[in-house]
């Protein structure tokens, strides 16, 4: 999804028009590199794409297997979906999937957007270029990073206390690599927070991150032994 590309089949017969196709291209702008919008055409039982921006899929592409299961509850529900879902290697998205209807079903409108992203490059897309922000004081700017970044770690907390799978001594190791993934460290003050949250030192923090990076170093492929 990490990708500005945007491709599209907008001929009539395929079913987009162009107010559909400037939806599409909104959405992605909105959401910035890695949010992947995809228009479907539903002539076909399978569901062809005819318009898709911030996509690495070629049109003509047929739906993934999460789309189409989720298209069919559509069906059977209402006409949006809100929900979340995963990638093929198991990062978490955040999913969107509207039906258009004109008379009969045509089309389906897809958003994703990639919550495995560095927090910070979410952040980054989502705020207007520095130029164009209205002029707040650092104090406010301050406070509104400190709200989402305590707002990731309160959510990510409770996933992960409620996770069965999750051992109880193992639960604030899992919880701060976690956060690390999601690139929450990059931020300014952040180890501080989720130690208070946590109830553990700083040195704690640190030593969990050094083992993350540790474990990730040696799954690298550089480092991996050539038969």
């Amino acid at each position: 999804m990490n990708t500005t590309v945007t491709k599209a089949l907008t001929t009539p017969s395929q079913g987009v028009s162009e107010s559909y196709a400037q939806l599409a291209e909104g959405l992605a702008t909105l959401y910035g590199r890695h949010c992947e919008v995809v228009v479907y055409s539903l002539h076909q039982p399978e569901g062809v794409a005819v318009y898709l921006a911030g996509s690495s899929r070629q049109p003509g592409a047929a739906m993934s297997e999460t789309e189409q299961r989720l298209l069919s509850q559509l069906y059977h529900t209402r006409n949006e979906r809100l929900c979340l879902t995963h990638q093929r290697l198991g990062a978490p998205v955040r999913s969107l999937l509207q039906l258009v209807r004109d008379g009969e079903v045509l089309m389906l409108l897809c958003v994703h957007l990639d919550l495995s992203a560095p927090l910070h490059e979410l952040m980054s897309d989502l705020l207007p270029p520095e130029n164009e922000r209205p002029q707040t004081s650092a104090e406010n700017f301050s406070n509104n990073v400190e709200e989402l970044v305590t707002l990731t770690v309160e959510r990510t907390i409770d996933a992960i206390n409620a996770d069965p799978h999750v051992a109880n001594n193992a639960k604030n190791k899992q919880i701060v690599t976690t956060l690390f993934e999601k690139g929450i460290f990059d931020i300014k003050d952040a180890i501080a927070m989720v130690s208070d949250k946590l109830n553990i030192s700083k040195h704690t923090v640190y030593l969990y991150i050094r083992q993350k990076k540790r474990d990730d170093e040696e799954l690298s492929p550089n480092n991996q032994e050539n038969p």
